[in-house]
């Protein structure tokens, strides 16, 4: 079973509940980092927590939920061993994880709806790494 982590601004709690709702139901171990209402707040106070948990290996993967998805893949992506992609079909999620091994799913709330958002979180989690041809070019991502 994976331990997911997520979380995301004011912009994203209703879209995180729901996933939260799902994801328990489905029987997935998850971490609400945050927001807990629709109070405007600032993403990266959630965003860094989360990424830090992916990053030391605490959380498989994460979701972050923000108004464009363009703020937390921002802030995710500055951490070490984070790849954070952001996503709005299915197919960009499937690619995201057979290509470049992401493991912080962003999504852009106020561009897509609920339902496509569980799409695109279910396509996320049951979409492995194709490795191969694609393992030089993930391992060349990180600046070391």
């Amino acid at each position: 079973m994976k331990k997911i982590a997520i979380g995301g601004d004011h912009a994203g709690f209703d879209y995180k509940k729901l996933i939260i709702s799902k994801l328990t139901t489905a029987g997935y171990e998850v971490k609400d980092f945050g927001a807990y209402s629709t109070d405007s707040v600032d993403y990266p106070d959630y965003a860094h927590p989360l990424a830090l948990g992916v990053e030391s290996g605490e959380f498989e993967v994460g979701i972050l939920v923000c108004g464009s998805g363009n703020g937390v893949a921002i802030t995710a992506n500055k951490h070490q061993g984070v790849r954070a992609a952001l996503c709005w079909t299915p197919e960009i999620s499937a690619l995201a994880r057979q290509h470049n091994n992401a493991n912080v799913l962003c999504l852009p709330a106020r561009f897509i709806s609920q339902a496509e958002a569980w799409q695109i979180v279910n396509t996320f989690l049951n979409t492995d790494f194709e490795g191969g041809r694609h393992e030089n070019r993930v391992n060349k991502i990180a600046c070391k």
